[in-house]
């Protein structure tokens, strides 16, 4: 065995921003270790030296293509601290702004899929499609991409003079759309060719690394925040949880696929089913909780995010401490990269949805 070290990155769009160390014999992958610190940011020590409100949108920008669900359990926690139980309508409006948050999110991360088995048009499709509820986000929120749209308290804008109509619309467009998905891109021959048997993570080594999300989900284990701890309206909400067994990269887009449909499905719902009434309730322009301290947990696109927060009193937090679902399923990278063909990597990789920025922006241990 004559092993020689590769470096696979970092760049666009191979491995985005971070690079990782291969060990090969020949074109045969025997270990894997991640280089992870290019987008450190340390956010964790930048938020304990801005006020509560001024870390919203420093924390929203750690995961742009997630920006609705990343900060959401943020604010939750400082509400949490400060005694705080938002109005049922805000409940609603951040139920349909995080359910429109992890399509676009999931239509990006099928899209780098597609590029990792060369099926550029399904890229096409998918990027455009995420427009269809960026406009939505520009119409209730001004933005496209991060929104600073949730705030202690409830939310910014209540939903805009069409908004329904126009939502409603573009659900029922969009549905007909997931159906080309699945002829066009799950049953093509080459995408399955591809993605079947490759990256298999079992049931028991997903629990075992601690993977999160619709990457645990994918080897068959039913855990979603959403249910297991319900949070905002996702308890006046029906729906299910998408679940595989295969835990191959099929499976994991697999997941995400169907988990296109179940948001479809909240939104409706949310939007049918949403009360009359405030937005958010009256808080300090800058807040100053209690000495004490709050955990959140939400589920991002990427899966369970966990922010605990301690406060000294003062309008700056002590501390911050967040669990980011891409770290989290980073560990899951190089065990799946033993043994396999080179080949394999970038669909591994890709497979697993993993964002840099979410991974390595927070403390300043995860960069070394």
């Amino acid at each position: 065995m004559s092993i020689m070290r590769v470096r696979w990155g970092p760049q666009h769009p191979v491995s985005g921003q971070w690079a990782f160390w291969l060990d090969v014999d020949g074109d045969i992958v025997v270990n894997m270790e991640p280089d992870i610190g290019y987008t450190h940011r340390g956010i964790e020590k930048v938020a304990e030296n801005r006020t509560y409100i001024q870390n919203v949108p420093v924390i929203e920008r750690t995961s742009v293509f997630d920006a609705g669900n990343i900060v959401f359990g943020y604010v939750q926690a400082v509400e949490e601290l400060m005694g705080i139980e938002i109005p049922e309508r805000a409940k609603y409006i951040r139920t349909i702004v995080g359910e429109m948050s992890r399509i676009v999110s999931h239509l990006y991360g099928l899209g780098l899929l597609a590029i990792a088995v060369g099926f550029e048009t399904m890229l096409m499709w998918f990027i455009n499609d995420r427009e269809l509820f960026l406009d939505l986000f520009e119409m209730l929120t001004g933005a496209r991409i991060t929104y600073s749209f949730f705030i202690p308290g409830g939310v910014l804008h209540d939903l805009p003079q069409g908004f329904y109509d126009e939502a409603m619309r573009r659900l029922d467009y969009f549905e007909r759309r997931l159906k080309d998905y699945w002829k066009m891109f799950f049953l093509n021959r080459t995408f399955i060719t591809r993605t079947r048997g490759v990256g298999v993570l079992k049931r028991e080594d997903a629990i075992r690394l601690g993977v999160v999300g619709p990457n645990l989900r994918a080897s068959g284990v039913e855990a979603d925040v959403r249910k297991d701890e319900p949070y905002a309206a996702y308890d006046q909400i029906d729906f299910i949880i998408p679940t595989e067994k295969e835990g191959d990269a099929y499976a994991r887009g697999g997941v995400r696929f169907h988990e296109l449909e179940q948001s479809v499905s909240i939104i409706r719902q949310a939007l049918q089913k949403i009360p009359d009434g405030k937005i958010r309730v009256k808080v300090p322009i800058t807040p100053t909780p209690p000495k004490g301290e709050a955990y959140s947990r939400v589920e991002t696109a990427r899966g369970e995010i966990g922010y605990y927060i301690i406060s000294d009193g003062s309008d700056r937090p002590y501390r911050v401490k967040i669990s980011a679902p891409s770290f989290r399923n980073l560990l899951a990278m190089p065990f799946l990269s033993r043994n396999v063909p080179m080949a394999d990597i970038p669909t591994i990789y890709l497979s697993l949805d993993l964002i840099p920025l979410d991974a390595v922006s927070y403390t300043h241990l995860r960069a070394h």
